[in-house]
């Protein structure tokens, strides 16, 4: 621990602090609530400053960073306005377990309680969505909460955490030691624990693997195929964690999430042992908690978890083992495990309905946005970056798009619209001779479209396909679905999205073709700035399933029998 020779006041010591805790990037909206810690960052030559235009852009930004590096990604933002704007982004990190830390400026201590100019209580706003929330109102304990915030951040289920920041604290002057780097503190599984789960394993006629959560490594997911490769089992990933095996793996048997494969959640069903490795299986993995009964699931459950808290939290194991995947995955690669001839039938036949339901379908319209998504996944490169936000096109992406490489997918599993463009332009930054694409609804890309201003200040030529349809499509498939043909507030006047894009700088074109996507996205890779597709599809194309029509005339009947019974 080194002990500094001179007095510094309290933003340099927090700047001081997240050099040593390793902080390469922070993503922030500038606040004269934490002005000496933008002093302190003007003097830095390790950490980057992004700037963004929204405080919940730069959020989800940190979020994606911290997501696609599985290091924690900061996020600073002011007092007041700029801390609920930044909530989704802490609300993202807390459902899709990432570990992130939120810097938020605060009134001087004496106007505290007072209602002060912008004054929140950031304990009791922050507590459902952070694993923990402070207020740091001592300068010398600065090292003291910021060692902690990265140890919490990280430990267990990943996750994120708020620091509110006095001014009078940050104003301040003191002589203080430094904290050491955070130490990762990680649940490790016992010789016990794999051979309860091989003794169970080896017994399973229909076995399944599903695999998701944070706090993955590369290294994890290989030892993922070769676990699944040595035994022959399928694997399937939770929503939104498709990258964790490759998709062209013949044991990999597709995404349970949203939209899921009718046959994978028949399969799920009628499994006899079911063994999640790192993933909650939440409501949207759940299928809204069908797949599997609650409490007590029909299957055999084997429940693999960093954090205790979670096993048995809804669902009753028959095994619990607190541990990481990484720690598991690890020893099972290791070991000299048995292939078993009799799952070969099941792996086999749950592969093949995989690859049939990745297959393009006819759409209505000019523009076949599945036909779009997959030859875009047979001619990108492999370790090419793929974001979105929320929608009904998100379903296209997921099921048409096949990931082969770890850390190729940003997504949030919390469900959350316009995520898709400050995610990538926070991979961009981060990997920036690796191909990003972002792909967002008309809706979705206006909840944070301002960030293509960072893209442009930032020279990150990510690549922003929107795919326009003139409403907010989840919401009107619902809406359909349950009270046909009374449309009440999801039909969308959009601007001109190319034009939008090229007064922030960009490179920009419109089309409304299936025919027309390769060579203007071949045109898009070729700018030196961030560039947008505008993708004009058809209204009636609003499910890869279904169209509008077929939906409002399925509900129509339904309610008539409804009716007359």
């Amino acid at each position: 621990m080194s002990v500094s020779s001179i007095s510094r006041h309290g933003g340099q010591i927090l700047v001081d602090q997240l050099t040593i805790q390793g902080c390469k990037r922070v993503f922030l909206v500038p606040g004269e609530s934490y002005l000496p810690v933008l002093d302190g960052l003007h003097d830095s030559d390790n950490i980057e400053v992004v700037v963004c235009r929204q405080e919940g852009g730069a959020a989800i930004m940190a979020e994606a960073h911290g997501k696609l590096t599985n290091q924690t990604g900061v996020c600073m933002v002011t007092r007041g306005p700029g801390a609920t704007n930044a909530s989704c982004g802490v609300h993202i990190a807390h459902q899709d377990s990432t570990p992130m830390i939120l810097f938020v400026g605060q009134v001087d201590r004496n106007s505290i309680d007072r209602e002060g100019f912008q004054e929140v209580d950031y304990r009791q706003m922050f507590a459902p969505l952070a694993k923990w929330v402070a207020e740091i109102n001592d300068i010398e304990r600065i090292p003291e909460y910021i060692s902690r915030a990265y140890h919490v951040a990280n430990s267990g289920r990943p996750g994120p955490v708020v620091l509110a920041l006095p001014e009078n604290v940050l104003f301040a002057r003191a002589d203080v030691a430094d904290a050491k780097p955070a130490v990762n503190v990680e649940a490790k599984a016992t010789i016990q624990d794999v051979e309860s789960m091989l003794q169970s394993l080896y017994l399973a006629e229909r076995p399944l693997v599903i695999v998701g959560g944070g706090g993955w490594t590369a290294q994890a997911t290989i030892d993922l195929a070769t676990f699944a490769e040595k035994t022959g089992l399928p694997v399937a990933t939770s929503l939104r964690c498709q990258d964790y095996l490759n998709n062209a793996d013949s044991h990999y048997v597709g995404d349970v999430g949203i939209g899921i494969n009718p046959s994978l959640a028949e399969s799920i069903k009628t499994a006899d042992l079911i063994i999640l490795i790192g993933c909650r299986m939440g409501e949207m993995t759940s299928s809204g908690y069908t797949l599997l009964e609650v409490p007590n699931p029909k299957q055999k459950l084997i429940h693999v978890f960093s954090a205790s808290e979670e096993l048995g939290s809804v669902y009753r194991p028959d095994i619990a083992i607190n541990a990481s995947q990484k720690s598991l995955l690890s020893q099972l690669s290791d070991m000299p495990l048995k292939l078993t001839d009799r799952w070969s039938q099941w792996t086999t036949a749950l592969r093949l309905n995989y690859l049939q339901y990745c297959k393009p379908v006819s759409m209505p319209g000019d523009a076949n946005f599945s036909k779009i998504v997959s030859d875009l996944s047979n001619y990108l490169p492999s370790n090419s970056i793929i974001t979105n936000g929320a929608g009904n096109y998100c379903a296209f992406v997921h099921r048409f798009y096949s990931f082969k490489d770890y850390s190729t997918q940003l997504a949030p599993t919390s469900g959350s619209m316009g995520y898709g463009v400050p995610a990538a332009i926070a991979a961009k930054l981060e990997r920036p001779d690796v191909p990003v694409v972002c792909f967002a609804g008309d809706g979705c890309f206006l909840m944070h479209g301002q960030e293509l201003a960072t893209a442009a200040q930032y020279n990150v030529a990510i690549i922003v396909v929107v795919v326009n349809n003139g409403m907010y499509g989840t919401i009107r498939m619902h809406q359909e679905r349950t009270y046909p043909e009374r449309v009440v507030g999801t039909d969308l006047q959009n601007p001109d999205f190319a034009a939008l894009a090229r007064a922030y700088g960009g490179y920009a074109e419109i089309i409304d073709k299936t025919e027309d996507f390769e060579g203007a996205f071949n045109r898009a890779r070729n700018q030196n700035c961030f560039s947008l597709i505008e993708l004009k599809v058809d209204p009636e194309a609003l499910t890869a399933n279904a169209s509008l029509s077929k939906i409002i005339e399925s509900s129509i009947k339904k309610l008539s029998v409804i009716a007359d019974s």
